[in-house]
């Protein structure tokens, strides 16, 4: 039961210092981002292929990003979901 108690303290300080880094996160204000059209289906679904790629540039660079913010809502997250289900999907097919 010891070990339980100092489980959950690391697991509860943790979660702290987790939620008190995360406050201090910059936010972009949003009429910044957006200066083009909005991204539709077909930019939704090649953000999604090539979203490992764009992970790792973010990563590296603060101006590359996974998601697009000018983005006209619904077509592009039903674009983006098969395109990076098509990558990762595969991907699992070939670990069996």
């Amino acid at each position: 039961m010891n070990k339980l108690k100092r489980n959950g303290a690391a697991v509860l300080f943790l979660l702290f210092v987790f939620l008190l880094l995360s406050s201090c996160a910059d936010v972009t204000p949003i009429k910044e981002c957006v200066k083009d059209e909005p991204y539709r289906f077909l930019g939704g679904l090649w953000h999604g292929v090539i979203a490992p790629v764009s992970f790792i540039g973010s990563l590296i660079s603060d101006s590359i990003a996974i998601y697009a913010v000018n983005k006209n809502g619904g077509w592009y997250d039903f674009g983006f979901v098969p395109g990076a289900g098509i990558l990762f999907g595969e991907s699992s097919r070939a670990s069996r």
